[in-house]
Protein backbone atom coordinates (compact mmCIF):
# COMPACT_ATOMS: atom_id res chain seq x y z
CA UNK A 1 0.00 0.00 0.00
CA UNK A 2 0.99 3.65 -0.80
CA UNK A 3 -0.10 5.46 2.11
CA UNK A 4 1.68 3.22 5.18
CA UNK A 5 4.99 3.51 6.48
CA UNK A 6 6.53 -0.08 6.08
CA UNK A 7 6.74 -2.07 9.53
CA UNK A 8 9.10 -1.59 11.97
CA UNK A 9 11.72 -3.96 12.85
CA UNK A 10 11.59 -5.64 16.75
CA UNK A 11 15.31 -3.87 17.71
CA UNK A 12 13.16 -0.38 16.09
CA UNK A 13 10.72 -1.57 18.44
CA UNK A 14 12.90 -2.61 21.83
CA UNK A 15 14.56 1.17 21.03
CA UNK A 16 11.33 2.90 21.12
CA UNK A 17 10.46 1.30 24.17
CA UNK A 18 13.41 1.99 26.26
CA UNK A 19 13.40 5.41 25.15
CA UNK A 20 9.57 5.43 26.41
CA UNK A 21 11.27 4.12 29.69
CA UNK A 22 13.21 7.57 30.22
CA UNK A 23 10.18 9.82 29.03
CA UNK A 24 12.40 11.50 26.39
CA UNK A 25 10.56 11.12 23.28
CA UNK A 26 9.91 13.94 20.88
CA UNK A 27 6.29 14.34 19.51
CA UNK A 28 7.36 13.60 16.11
CA UNK A 29 8.81 10.52 16.68
CA UNK A 30 6.32 9.30 18.41
CA UNK A 31 3.92 10.57 15.99
CA UNK A 32 5.96 8.57 13.09
CA UNK A 33 6.66 5.15 16.09
CA UNK A 34 2.89 5.09 16.59
CA UNK A 35 2.00 4.97 12.51
CA UNK A 36 5.22 2.10 12.45
CA UNK A 37 5.14 -0.01 15.58
CA UNK A 38 3.95 -3.31 15.60
CA UNK A 39 1.77 -3.74 18.89
CA UNK A 40 3.02 -7.46 19.90
CA UNK A 41 6.26 -6.36 19.33
CA UNK A 42 5.78 -3.41 21.77
CA UNK A 43 4.57 -5.75 24.43
CA UNK A 44 7.48 -8.30 23.82
CA UNK A 45 9.69 -5.36 24.05
CA UNK A 46 8.43 -3.54 27.45
CA UNK A 47 8.25 -6.85 28.74
CA UNK A 48 12.10 -7.40 28.25
CA UNK A 49 12.53 -4.08 29.48
CA UNK A 50 10.27 -4.53 32.67
CA UNK A 51 12.27 -7.58 33.46
CA UNK A 52 15.86 -6.17 32.58
CA UNK A 53 14.93 -3.36 35.08
CA UNK A 54 13.58 -5.65 38.05
CA UNK A 55 16.51 -7.69 37.70
CA UNK A 56 19.15 -4.69 37.97
CA UNK A 57 17.07 -3.90 40.49
CA UNK A 58 17.48 -6.90 42.52
CA UNK A 59 21.44 -6.59 41.77
CA UNK A 60 21.55 -3.64 43.23
CA UNK A 61 20.17 -4.53 46.38
CA UNK A 62 22.30 -8.02 46.56
CA UNK A 63 25.42 -5.73 46.32
CA UNK A 64 24.04 -3.12 48.56
CA UNK A 65 22.69 -5.53 51.26
CA UNK A 66 26.08 -7.83 50.99
CA UNK A 67 28.15 -5.13 52.07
Amino acid sequence: MKGQPPKASFLYSLRAVLWSFTGLRRKRDFDTDSAKLNPVHIVIAALIGVACFIGLLVGIVHLVVAK
